[in-house]
């Protein structure tokens, strides 16, 4: 079996994070000037790149560094209630356990990463985390992660929930793993042509090993 480097977006794809970023964007709202998600405009963002999303929240983009800076800030108080999606756990430890190294590139802070993996019981299977922030994507940051780690780009496969990790994995020249249960809808994500989309973590078992190649 050929040892695969699997590098994995953080919210919304391994943390259940989406209800929690939610509840603090509405909470910050007011302070920076853009509409309150209600369950209604949340199914309209599921169905949009984050540029459409800057677009339509209506937010300056001079404000996003400020705003993501305190998004993780509030945050870190909702880590120990936070839970890994159904499944994630044993998808990781079934990989581990085949010898692939995992890795994390995040735009949310390595504290909180490191200490939802404490939490959960997951921090002896990542050999890496990685934070960056990012606005439209995360191509520079993993571009640096296998600059530094010396890993080819045919080794990487990359696991995410939004479009921006399908279009920073395209420019990135690695394959890419879209998952539904995060951030953006299907639909959104099967626009943007991952090299797979996936339902359930188990199945990244099968993708990882070539069984859907």
């Amino acid at each position: 079996m050929t040892t695969k480097v699997i590098i994995f977006d953080f919210d919304g794809t391994i943390a259940d994070t989406v209800d929690a970023l939610v509840s603090v964007a509405n909470r910050l709202a007011a302070d920076f000037g853009y509409i309150q998600i209600t369950s209604e405009e949340l199914s309209i963002l599921r169905n949009l790149t984050s540029r459409e999303i800057i677009k339509y929240s209506g937010i300056s983009i001079f404000k996003i560094p400020f705003l993501v800076k305190k998004v993780k800030s509030e945050l870190k108080n909702k880590i120990p209630e936070l839970k890994p999606i159904t499944g994630m756990q044993e998808a990781l430890v079934e990989l581990r356990n085949q010898r692939h190294r995992l890795g994390i590139i995040t735009s949310n802070s390595q504290d909180n990463v490191a200490e939802f993996l404490r939490i959960n019981n997951l921090d002896n299977l990542f050999e890496f985390v990685y934070s960056g922030v990012t606005i439209f994507g995360k191509t520079t940051i993993i571009n640096n992660v296998l600059r530094q780690k010396q890993i080819k780009t045919q080794e990487v496969i990359y696991v995410g929930d939004e479009t921006r990790d399908i279009e920073a994995s395209k420019k990135a020249n690695i394959k890419v793993v879209a998952v539904t249960w995060g951030f953006n809808s299907p639909e959104a994500l099967a626009k943007q042509k991952p090299n797979f989309l996936i339902n359930h973590p188990s199945e990244l078992i099968h993708v990882v090993n070539g069984d859907s190649l």
